[in-house]
């Protein structure tokens, strides 16, 4: 989901430090991301930027922020809030544009040139990072403000941003010696290439894993749109008279729900298990133990015993222990369901006349054969009631009205990086300008699996500027002429999406370290999952849920069903989570001086801990393809979308209490949690809104897993 640059967050940050290569100054001069942009909202100049832009631009950016950096250090002045908190905010402006740019479109739409560019950029980013952190000077004035703080009258937002300038420098290891400062930029840097490498071999293996298909009738069970899309797929790649099933960034792929044949189901399913395992371009095992290997290191060297306690230092949940007790919560509701389920799956395969016990490939279209047993629910009926644009207007856009007074206008004037993507201005309660949202929905070979959401211009007072955010996914692009028809659980994945984009766009700080997404991993997640609830709220989903050619409502014993079915295969939704989640933890607690893992046997090892049924419930991504942890930024942070789950159910509980969707809650949600960014802990944060401390009953609830109403 979120990508947060520069001293912001800390994640992608900022030297020159050995780097000589100048930019040609033909480009230099021309270049687009030396001024700010003029577009509404500061919107990136799509339409000037050339894919060579980016490189010259990062070195300028980072040189022109080392100048003001050193500058900040350097001051002779006594240090004080303004002249070196400040300062800092105040810095990175071009680095800052073409970071949020480069990154947005690098992982959404990237190409030979933008890979190039990552790889030479990403070590120098980490050099930039440490030559900020590591240096004594600048240090000693965050330490001097800090050692003064308790008489400097600055009001809460100042404070708190004062305290993480502090917890970030110490963190990154500003009290250091010097001998292990140098190790530590060493480190640093081998780790920005290692996830560069990660993310390019990933991208390689999920390309070449896409099943090509000779025989039409080996994709029986599929619709026409999706056999349409399939031949689409296959004569971009080139491949005439084939047809193409990519693959997704998770274990289980649509297609599995409605392919007939078992030889065909197993082939998807094995290519994708095996994508990135396969000993070739795209086999990403070495670069994972490496990774696990000297992130250990590097805990070590700033005092942690494993990576998962240096990640989480500032998290909601605070320690490893804390997560490993939560999660050990949700296992035994979890397994009693599992074993249910798979009695189910075994049923349905013998009603079915076949004879053999399920394998991971048989999973999805038996769950949907049981699923149309148990409640009826054919998603081939389902899918018609939702077109992709209806959706988006009717349902997500209405829902945000109701709740927040918000409205949405298209933007044709707006230069986008790809044909598919549309822009929106969104305008505040009172008709003023609030944001600007980009939706990138649709599957492309050259785009990163999953979906999230994240700034090309972030939200601060300070910088006069206002969130420009963008969502992306990956749904099944249709056929020339055809609508987007999608699946209810694409219509949950675009209200996710965009209450990330909410919190992005009620950002309202002063400074952008503390603004919008800029939150612990296990409260970011917290907006998007509450979001989804609205999916299924009766007013909103009846005003969504037409009939693409008809415009019929969808009928009521359908809404029931769906409904019901909303609770059906939690065993397996909710143990493939878990199992990823404590596969991250198990990578992330390695202790320093343990040899090199074997990957697969690590992996092994770790799923036969689990305690729940790995073997019919494989985990949602495998560590060669766990994009989330090797290069997104949730190392040892997977499980947040449990922990935030338990918050948006809790938080859900208070609105179903206090009346629903009303503006009245909209606002109420908005002012304490949704527009508060990082300006206070979370714990609290939480406590304000919902009056007590969360627990995981309403979650299970939710979930079906206990008894009750949610």
């Amino acid at each position: 989901m979120n990508r947060a640059v520069w001293l912001r967050t800390a994640a992608i940050v900022t030297c020159l430090a050995g780097w000589s290569t100048a930019p040609a100054p033909s480009r230099a001069a021309a270049n687009p991301f030396l001024a700010t942009s003029t577009l509404p909202f500061q919107a990136p100049r799509f339409d000037l930027i050339h894919d060579s832009d980016y490189q010259p631009a990062f070195l300028l950016g980072m040189k022109a922020q080392r100048a003001e950096i050193r500058a900040i250090a350097a001051n002779p002045a006594a240090p004080t809030f303004d002249n070196t908190i400040v300062a800092m905010e105040r810095s990175g402006r071009m680095l800052d544009r073409v970071s949020e740019t480069f990154y947005g479109v690098y992982q959404a739409n990237t190409n030979p040139t933008l890979d190039k560019a990552q790889a030479a950029i990403a070590p120098l980013l980490a050099q930039h990072q440490d030559a900020i952190y590591l240096d004594p000077e600048l240090f000693a004035r965050v330490q001097a403000i800090y050692a003064t703080r308790a008489t400097l009258k600055l009001d809460p937002e100042q404070a708190q941003l004062l305290e993480i300038y502090h917890q970030q420098f110490v963190h990154a290891g500003a009290q250091l010696p010097d001998r292990d400062k140098a190790t530590l930029r060493r480190l640093n840097t081998r780790l920005s290439t290692l996830e560069t490498v990660f993310q390019q071999k990933l991208l390689t293996a999920t390309k070449a894993g896409a099943l090509v298909v000779s025989d039409k009738t080996a994709l029986a069970g599929l619709d026409t749109a999706a056999i349409a899309a399939a031949a689409s797929a296959a004569h971009d790649r080139g491949l005439a008279g084939k047809w193409v099933l990519p693959l997704q960034n998770t274990t289980q792929q649509p297609a599995l729900q409605t392919l007939e044949n078992r030889d065909t189901r197993k082939a998807l399913f094995t290519n994708g298990w095996l994508r990135a395992e396969r000993g070739d371009a795209g086999d990403t095992r070495a670069t994972i133990a490496e990774l696990a290997q000297l992130r250990a290191q590097k805990a070590a060297l700033l005092g942690y015993p494993d990576y998962a306690s240096y990640v989480l230092y500032d998290q909601m949940a605070r320690t490893p222990d804390a997560v490993q007790h939560f999660i050990a919560q949700l296992v035994p509701a979890t397994l009693a369901e599992q074993k249910r389920e798979v009695a189910d799956i075994q049923s349905a395969i013998r009603k079915d006349g076949k004879d053999f016990q399920p394998e991971p490939w048989d999973w999805q279209l038996y769950a949907e054969q049981v699923r149309k047993a148990q409640y009826d629910l054919d998603q081939d009926q389902v899918k018609p009631y939702f077109e992709l644009d209806t959706v988006l207007r009717d349902g997500v856009f209405f829902a945000a009205n109701q709740l927040y007074g918000i409205s949405f206008k298209e933007r044709k004037d707006i230069p986008v990086y790809n044909p598919d993507i549309r822009v929106f201005e969104v305008s505040d309660k009172d008709g003023s300008p609030l944001a600007l949202i980009y939706f990138d929905y649709f599957k492309r070979d050259n785009k990163n699996g999953g979906a999230w959401m994240s700034n090309f211009v972030g939200q601060s007072h300070l910088l006069g500027t206002k969130p420009v955010v963008y969502n992306v996914a990956n749904f099944t692009k249709p056929a020339p002429g055809q609508p987007a028809l999608i699946s209810f659980e694409d219509v949950t994945t675009m209200f996710h999406e965009f209450g990330h984009a909410l919190h992005g766009m009620f950002a309202d700080q002063t400074y952008p370290t503390l603004s919008g997404t800029a939150v612990a991993r296990d409260f970011v997640e917290f907006p998007s999952q509450f979001n989804e609830h609205w999916a299924l709220d009766p007013t909103v989903f009846a005003h969504y849920a037409k009939h693409y050619q008809t415009g019929a409502p969808m009928p009521q014993v359908l809404v029931d069903k769906i409904k019901k079915a909303a609770r059906f295969n939690q065993g397996y939704a909710l143990g493939e989570i878990i199992t990823a989640a404590k596969l991250d933890m198990d990578w992330h607690m390695i202790k320093p001086g343990t040899p090199r893992q074997d990957v697969d046997w690590f992996e092994a090892a770790s799923m036969d801990r689990m305690g729940l049924d790995t073997k019919d419930v494989p985990t949602r991504y495998r560590s060669s393809y766990f994009l989330h942890i090797w290069a997104n930024g949730y190392a040892a942070g997977y499980y947040a979308y449990l922990w935030t789950e338990m918050l948006d159910d809790a938080a859900f509980a208070w609105f179903r209490a206090h009346g629903g969707l009303t503006r009245e809650n909209g606002q109420r949600f908005r002012d304490m949690i949704l527009s508060r960014g990082h300006t206070q802990d979370y714990g609290p944060m939480f406590r304000a809104f919902y009056g007590k401390d969360p627990d995981i009953t309403p979650m299970l609830r939710h979930r079906g897993l206990i008894p009750g109403d949610e």
